[in-house]
Order: C-alpha cells, then structure tokens, then sequence
C-alpha cells in the first residue's frame, strides 16, 4: 500500500494546484505547483491512482457480489404475500353435470360472487444439488482469480511507471547534455573568432562554428520537447493532474549486480510470477464450471413448503400448510446440457494450452531480461570509456586548431563524437536501469527492488 505520506504529499500538490487556478482570476501568471517524487514514491503512489489498478480492484468487487448470488442459491428462498380477492366460478367448467348442481340447490352454473383472503409465506430450500455447489466452488474461485488479476496489473503499472520514470530520467539528462554541447560549442566558437582576428583562422572556421552551435541549438529544443513529453506520461500514468510540475530526485546511476544463473533466476520466477498463479487458478476455475454443468445430470432435491391463512372473510381465515419434498431428475433437455458440457470441457482443454503459454512466456521474460542486463552492463563502462576518448580527442583538436596546425574541421569531427559519446552513456545508463527493472518484473520480485 501506499505510505500515507506519498498520498497526503499528492493530495497537497493537486490542493495547491486548485488554488493557483483561483488565483489565476486575480494574477494571471502563476506557476504551477511542485511534486517531488522519487522511484519509489512514484512506484507507490501509481498503485493507489491508476484507473487500470482501480477497474480490477472493482473486478474483485463484482466477483465477489457473483459468489454471494451462487451462495444464495443454497439457501432458504423464502416469500409471502397478501392476497384478496373476489371472484365467480363456472362450475360447468370443472366437470359438475347440471343435474348435480341442481341437488346442491344451484339454479346456474356460475356461481354468486364470493371473497377470498388469503396470507401466505412460502419457503424453498435445496436440499441437494450438486450443480449448484460447484457453481458456487467456481465463483469462490472466480474472486481468487480476480485477484490475482489485480496483483498482476499492480505490478505491470509499477514495472511500467518506473520504466517512464527513468524515461523521464534520460530525458532530463539529454537536456543537460545538450546544453553542455551548446556551452562547448560556444567556447570553439569564441576561439574560432579570435584566431580569425589573429589572422590564422578563415571565415570559414568560423561559420564552422556557428553552423554547430546552431545544429545544437535545435537538438536541444528537440531533447526539450521530449523531456517535457516524458513527463506528461509519467503523470498520466501515475493518474494525477497534469497541471503539476514534476521534480524527479533520483538520477540514472550506475549500482553492482550480482547476475544470477538464468536456471536460478528462472526458479525464482516459477515461485513468484503472479501470472502462472492467475493461470492456475484460472485452469481450476474452467474445470469447476464444467464440473458444474456435468453435475447437472444428477438428481437434485428440494424442500417446498407454505404456511399461511385462508378464508373467505378475514376473521373467519383458517391456518392451512403444504409441505412437501421434490425430486428432480434429468432425462432429456434436447441435448442442450451435453452441447454445454462440450463448450465447458473446450474451455478447459484452452486454460491448459494458455498455461503451457504463459509458463513459456516468463521463462522467456527471464532470459531477456538476465541477457539485456548483462549486455547494458557492459555498455556502460564501454560507454564511459567512449566519452573519455572522445574528450581527449577534443582537447588534442583544439590544440592544434589554436596552434594553427590544422584547421577546426578536426575540432568539429571531435566536437561530434563527445556529443555522440554523451548519449551513448545516457543511452547505456538507461538501459541498465530499465533491464534491472525488467528482470525484477520477470522474477516477480518488484515489491524488493522498490
């Protein structure tokens, strides 16, 4: 669950932000209200508002108002009712022959008309019924199924909000970079300028320069956009107000990890992934519903009884019952049943292909994500080590540009390479993270991680 403080802290934000919008009538200027948010808060506060997490939690809620129907089958039914009434009878109708209703003094058939009143309670119980126990076996179940649902759609938001946050993380670290460019770039262009004014550079050198600064300059508007672009899906993902400025207080960094053997890993997953246990459960549920359905053709037995007052004036009303046992027995529905016997044992044959399936997928999750974070390890230090090379590149190229022994063509080339070298390490960084992210998800160990 989320720490009171992480929801209280949001709470306050979208407060503020509320109050800046009344504000605004009077002072049109008015920024919008700061967030910080660490990984994990970010992790933490996603699990309370994302609309995903919310429609299954409201899953569990309409499966366990389902099990409470399939319980109520079982018990007692009871009812009453009311009932008054006058009426007339065609006696004809029932068979008396004139003759005989003359020699109970009837001049007619119909009879004068006459009042009933009658107040009854009635009550049905199912004594036995093997169908309805394992329908209300399947919708228990069913709540079990729904969730783990949500467990899983918990932990996809949490993997999902803290690969966005580190999205976020790379997006602001491409702006830093490429405002590093832009410093580098007018550095060059300066010395550019003032070697032309020594009168050992050309004009060309110098409009070199200015045409790099001015390529940097639109990289940057570029790394700008995305970086505000990664925020606006970090906070729908987090399901918060959009008019909210977000301040990430983690960086993209570099920790030692313990690679672990896939067979390892692997085992660690079988026990943990939510998934195989939704699928499991989801196979059980399957073989219940078929159960149910087969175990239609067995003979059910019910309890019917009413009590209740009748008579044809209500002070004259006598006390009557009726109770009485029924046996059901199937014989022949025109093969209805047995087609959905059929549908049901298809239903549990498909949960078994989907748990070969899904066993499969997390076995391939886990080796992905054991062979990307081996890879982005190695991409940072060779990533690091670019950046260093192309450094000294640089500084090798303005030495001789300042020397007069070369022209800036060197200084540019070398000027690219650092730009490049700066993303390759942003981009390695990145990647590590998000593979160390994966592989937690893959194991079903994100709950440790964040």
């Amino acid at each position: 669950m989320a720490r009171p403080g992480i929801v209280l802290m949001i709470m306050l934000a979208l407060t503020v932000g509320m109050g800046a919008g009344s504000v605004g009538a009077v002072e049109s200027t008015s920024s919008p209200p700061d967030l910080r948010l660490s990984l994990h808060d970010a992790i933490q506060a996603s699990i309370d508002n994302n609309a995903t997490v919310r429609l299954l939690k409201e899953r569990i809620a309409a499966a366990q108002s389902a099990a409470s129907t399939s319980l109520g089958a079982m018990l007692p039914n009871v009812s009453g009712f009311l009932n008054g009434r006058s009426q007339t009878v065609n006696l004809a109708a029932f068979g008396l022959p004139p003759e005989r209703l003359s020699g109970l003094g009837l001049s007619r058939s119909v009879t004068d008309p006459f009042e009933v009143y009658d107040a009854r309670a009635s009550l049905v119980q199912h004594l036995f019924s093997l169908s309805l126990i394992q329908r209300w076996r399947a919708a228990k179940t069913g709540i079990e199924v729904a969730t783990l649902e949500a467990e899983i759609a918990k932990r996809d938001v949490m993997a999902t909000v803290g690969l966005l946050y580190m999205e976020a993380l790379r997006a602001d670290e491409a702006v830093k970079a490429r405002w590093a460019d832009i410093e580098l770039s007018q550095q060059l262009l300066k010395l550019a300028q003032d070697r032309k004014a020594a009168g050992v550079a050309t004009g060309l050198d110098v409009t070199r320069e200015e045409v790099q600064l001015e390529n940097t300059r639109q990289r940057l508007l570029v790394a700008q956009n995305d970086h505000e672009s990664a925020r606006l899906n970090l906070i729908r993902a987090l399901g918060i107000d959009f008019d909210v400025h977000l301040v990430l207080t983690d960086s993209l960094t570099f920790v030692n990890v313990v690679h672990e053997k896939p067979d390892v890993a692997l085992a660690t997953a079988q026990e943990n992934r939510t998934e195989l246990k939704a699928q499991a459960n989801r196979q059980r549920l399957a073989s219940l519903s078929h159960s149910s359905v087969e175990s239609e053709r067995v003979p059910s037995l019910s309890l019917n009884g009413d009590y209740g007052w009748i008579g044809l004036k209500p002070d004259e009303a006598y006390a009557t019952r009726t109770l009485g046992l029924t046996l059901s027995v199937p014989i022949f529905d025109g093969g209805q049943r047995e087609g959905r016997i059929s549908e049901t044992r298809s239903r549990v044959r498909q949960e078994a292909i989907r748990m070969k399936d899904v066993s499969d997928q997390v076995s391939l999750e886990v080796r992905n994500a054991l062979l990307t974070l081996e890879s982005s390890t190695q991409q940072v230090g060779v990533s690091h080590k670019g950046l260093d090379l192309a450094q000294k590149e640089l500084a090798f190229a303005r030495d001789r540009f300042a020397a007069g022994l070369a022209t800036n063509i060197e200084v540019t080339n070398a000027q690219t390479s650092v730009a490049r070298a700066r993303d390759n390490v942003i981009e390695a960084l990145f990647r590590f993270n998000a593979s160390r992210i994966n592989l937690a998800r893959a194991k079903g160990e994100l709950e440790k991680m964040f």
